[in-house]
């Protein structure tokens, strides 16, 4: 069995992919010890797919995951997809020697549609059959709107039950959210799951002073969305319970994610995650 590995998903790095370049985005990560990468909204031109090639060459990072929607998020919206370049997405997969694939979410126009999903998933599966045929695998990253029930069943589980060949990317943050318990999630989801978002949940700071409570309607508002998203080990996810897991679920790759900084450096959040994850005992992993 190969070895899983811990690495990061570049979403959270897209502006600094837009500022200083794929290549370099990906030196620095190196230079933090980091070894595998998930790549999310970053452009996937012919100069940034010879940029991630050229990176992971120099810098031995592998390309583990590469994303694309199966469809326009939206009607209108031009956007890169599998349904309209499917050959495309399948060249730049074999380009970098990636064979994970993942969907980010459902289409924004069909969420709360229960027809509408169940139309979409027969059409995610059927993608998932021919790039099955290509040598790669296609996955779906939940959120916390996957957790609304139709007649008392979770629409994530409506998703497994009516597919055979798609996988399923957990986020332990997004599930921490919906009201679920990460582990028990993962548990259920063996053999369907060998991607895995690491993220922490972290209450956040609510701001009381005596400003503050002068418009309350904007004070409790503030109160009741203190959720944020943390650096690991800075919130309050059981990650090496998570991890252990994810391990026995067959999952091969974790990804370090983080929605929101807060203005915080994406690479000092980074920094703060793998060195946690270290001192858990999975630096052998990063």
């Amino acid at each position: 069995m190969t070895q899983a590995k811990i690495g990061v998903q570049m979403m959270m790095l897209k502006q600094k992919a837009e500022e200083n370049g794929v290549y370099e985005t990906l030196r620095e990560l190196s230079n933090l010890g980091y070894r595998s990468v998930e790549v999310s909204q970053i452009p996937m031109t012919k100069e940034n797919v010879a940029e991630l090639k050229r990176g992971s060459a120099d810098f031995s990072i592998k390309i583990a995951a590469l994303s694309a929607p199966a469809e326009p998020m939206a009607p209108g919206v031009q956007m890169e997809n599998l349904i309209d370049d499917f050959d495309k997405i399948v060249d730049d997969c074999k380009e970098l020697d990636c064979t994970y694939l993942r969907i980010g979410m459902l289409p924004v126009h069909i969420m709360g549609d229960k027809e509408k999903i169940m139309a979409f998933i027969d059409r995610a599966e059927a993608l998932a059959k021919r790039l099955a045929d290509e040598g790669i695998q296609l996955y779906y990253h939940t959120h916390h709107i996957e957790f609304q029930k139709y007649n008392g069943e979770y629409l994530l589980d409506l998703m497994k039950n009516n597919t055979k060949t798609l996988g399923f990317e957990l986020d332990v943050h997004w599930i921490q959210r919906a009201g679920e318990d990460p582990i028990k999630m993962i548990k259920q989801y063996q053999g369907r799951i060998g991607l895995l978002h690491l993220k922490d949940y972290r209450i956040g700071q609510l701001d009381a002073s005596e400003e503050a409570l002068k418009d309350m309607k904007a004070f409790f508002g503030r109160f009741t969305n203190l959720i944020e998203f943390a650096e690991l080990g800075e919130g309050n996810l059981d990650l090496k319970a998570i991890i252990e897991a994810g391990l026995d679920a067959g999952v091969e790759h974790f990804f370090i994610e983080q929605d929101d900084t807060y203005g915080r450096d994406p690479f000092e959040c980074l920094k703060i995650s793998g060195e946690h994850l270290r001192a858990l005992g999975y630096g052998h992993m990063i």
